[in-house]
C-alpha cells in the first residue's frame, strides 16, 4: 500500500498552485500524473533508484517531469515522503529525517 505523508501532500498542493498560475488544466494533470506514477510501488517497491544523497537503501525515488518523488520502503507499506524539484538539493529535513 502506498501512503502519502502530509508533507508530500503539501508538496503536491504547492506544485499544483504554482503551475495553476499559468494553467489550471496542466496543474491538475501534473499532480494526477505524479500520484499515478506511485501506483507501481504497490507491486514493485524497489522500482525507483536509491536517493543518492541519503545513502539508505530504503529511501528511493521515482522521476517524473522535473520532479523527484521520494519514498521509503517499510515493512507495512511504501510511504511517499516528499515531491521535490530536480534542481533542489535533497536535504534530510525535507523528508523528516
Amino acid at each position: 500500500m502506498v501512503i502519502w505523508s502530509e508533507p508530500a501532500k503539501a508538496d503536491l498542493r504547492s506544485i499544483h498552485d504554482f503551475i495553476a498560475h499559468d494553467s489550471r488544466h496542466y496543474a491538475k494533470k501534473v499532480v494526477q500524473d505524479i500520484r499515478e506514477k506511485t501506483d507501481i510501488l504497490n507491486e514493485l517497491p524497489k522500482a525507483g533508484k536509491k536517493a543518492s544523497e541519503l545513502n539508505d537503501e530504503t529511501v528511493r525515488e521515482l522521476s517524473l517531469y522535473s520532479y523527484r518523488i521520494i519514498y521509503e520502503i517499510k515493512n507495512h507499506g511504501v510511504f511517499v515522503l516528499a515531491v521535490v524539484h530536480k534542481r533542489r538539493d535533497l536535504q534530510p529535513e525535507m523528508i523528516g529525517r
